[in-house]
């Protein structure tokens, strides 16, 4: 029953009761597919960026995992070695804690720009009260 823009709507005192409320559910219909396509859209922006950082965090935990194993190869080899072969792996070791450090500010950074469902919650605070259903059911 929806009515072009340029059109006139007709006087709603002239209009079924059946017609007035058909069309509003049809009204509601649209609103509420509105609101599921706006938090679909927003759940996969939200939940790519999430997936990002997590990628981020998985990187950072990794490049720990290698700080450990090439400190532990450090210290055995400078007590079993002797300072050359030790103080070569402790760069390696190093180098491995810059790089986790990094990509643990780049996870960090990126899991800060999760924000959640704003536009759907913005949205749905404008459907009018008394569409909502009342705490404890109906009456």
């Amino acid at each position: 029953m929806s009515t072009a823009v340029n059109q006139p709507q007709p006087d709603p005192a002239q209009r079924s009761f059946g017609e007035l409320v058909g069309e509003v559910a049809q009204d509601l219909s649209t609103l509420v597919r509105q609101e599921m396509d706006l938090a679909k859209a927003e759940l996969r922006e939200e939940a790519g960026k999430a997936g990002r950082a997590a990628g981020a965090f998985g990187a950072a935990g990794l490049a720990g995992y290698m700080v450990l194993l090439f400190l532990s190869i450090a210290l055995w080899w400078a007590l079993a070695n002797g300072m050359d072969e030790g103080w070569a792996a402790l760069i390696v070791a190093l180098v491995w804690a810059v790089a986790g450090a990094v990509l643990y500010a780049v996870a960090r950074s990126q899991m800060r720009r999760v924000r959640g469902l704003t536009r759907t919650a913005e949205t749905a605070k404008q459907i009018p009260d008394a569409l909502k259903p009342e705490p404890g059911g109906y009456r």
